[in-house]
């Protein structure tokens, strides 16, 4: 059995991906830096100076000035400025994912056509009987 799974495990696709999922997670933690640090900050600013990481709803009926307040009170919040930034997030992996499929694809040389199959024997002797048959 583990011999079996060392066969398994070292398949160029497991490989493959596992690289994938490694290189990914590293991918999606660069894009939500620059996204919370580089991209919303700018817009924050041009939409009025808004901070959108701490946008939230207060759902416990207590007065809470801050989110970082609500969660040491531990207050429920509803906190759709992190959830702008995870759509942001998500935005722009797709938009990666879809040009490097996009290029991959590009380069990707398409395989000739096989040229359809030649008449087989019995194809033959048929076509010569019909044409034989036409002549009379």
């Amino acid at each position: 059995m583990l011999k079996e799974f060392k066969e398994f495990a070292m398949k160029g696709n497991v490989l493959d991906m596992a690289i994938g999922v490694i290189i990914g997670g590293a991918f999606g933690k660069i894009v939500s830096s620059v996204v919370s640090d580089v991209l919303m900050p700018p817009l924050g600013l041009l939409l009025g100076k808004v901070d959108f990481s701490s946008l939230f709803i207060n759902l416990s009926g207590q007065p809470i000035a801050s989110l970082a307040e609500a969660k040491t009170k531990g207050a429920p919040t509803l906190n759709y400025g992190v959830f702008f930034q995870s759509v942001f997030d998500f935005i722009i992996i797709a938009f990666v994912i879809f040009m490097v499929v996009k290029q991959v694809n590009r380069f990707k040389k398409e395989a000739p056509a096989a040229p359809p199959p030649g008449p087989t024997n019995e194809e033959k002797l048929l076509m010569e009987i019909r044409d034989a048959l036409k002549r009379h």
